[in-house]
């Protein structure tokens, strides 16, 4: 599989790490040097239509998102893993827990998307769907997720790396895909150790909203809001990240 991932670290325990719908396996450049290789294997997934795999089609949808995840876990040999999502990657996150439930270690969700998927407004639609083709949607997004308080010269920054790193097709499809599918069924009252991670300054997938999906389907839920940071913690506050993180998947 191609450009289906980027590695970093070779330590025993490893760990499956999910992009989000503006990211790729190379975007999670200021997370990486804050996270220990000797403990843990990190292996940074593309989807269809990302990174490496820009020139792979496919129906982008969460499930096939999550069949290429363990195609990549099977490629390297790997039996047991933990996975890290990030916003839509929490999505494809759960859906490889559902379908191979005895091969998760834990799960860690950073800002992830429900299992139930995301309920928009009209209005809300139109600005979302035409991100595929239009950067100032883009722009504005990340702008209202991370609570419209960052400097615009980061926000062009997020918008170039995201275009850089994606067709418009699977910006599309899988916009569709995040937002409309539904699996919370499969994944309720799960024993697995989980933990979620959410911005202060995030207003749509921030702790009432994890509190009221999340929080009803894992008994074990450890949920951890984190300060100064909006939707993308990984590029907002990468070493507490990098801490909480690894500090929830020693004790698994």
């Amino acid at each position: 599989m191609a450009g289906a991932y980027e590695r970093h670290g070779d330590g025993p325990h490893t760990v499956l790490v999910l992009h989000g719908w503006f990211g790729a396996a190379s975007t999670w450049g200021a997370l990486r040097p804050h996270l220990d290789g000797e403990e843990f294997s990190y292996v940074f997934a593309n989807y269809r239509g990302y990174g490496g795999r820009q020139d792979v089609a496919g129906e982008y949808s969460i499930a096939e998102s999550a069949r290429d995840v363990l195609a990549v876990a099977d490629e390297l040999g790997v039996g047991s893993f933990s996975v890290v999502g990030h916003s839509m990657g929490g999505s494809v996150m759960q859906r490889v827990f559902a379908d191979a439930p005895d091969r998760v270690r834990s799960l860690v969700g950073i800002s992830p998307v429900p299992a139930s998927g995301v309920p928009f407004d009209d209005e809300t639609w139109g600005l979302f769907s035409g991100a595929a083709d239009d950067p100032a949607h883009r722009r504005a997004i990340v702008d209202f997720t991370t609570g419209n308080r960052l400097t615009g010269v980061w926000l062009d920054a997020m918008v170039s790396q995201s275009a850089r790193n994606s067709t418009p097709e699977a910006v599309a499809g899988h916009l569709r895909a995040w937002a409309k599918t539904d699996f919370h069924t499969e994944i309720a009252d799960s024993e697995v150790p989980i933990k979620v991670i959410v911005g202060e300054h995030d207003p749509a997938l921030g702790e009432d909203t994890i509190r009221a999906t999340f929080g009803q389907w894992y008994p074990k839920l450890e949920l951890e809001v984190m300060a100064n940071a909006g939707h993308y913690a990984p590029d907002e506050t990468p070493v507490a990240l990098a801490t909480s993180i690894e500090s929830f998947l020693r004790e698994r």
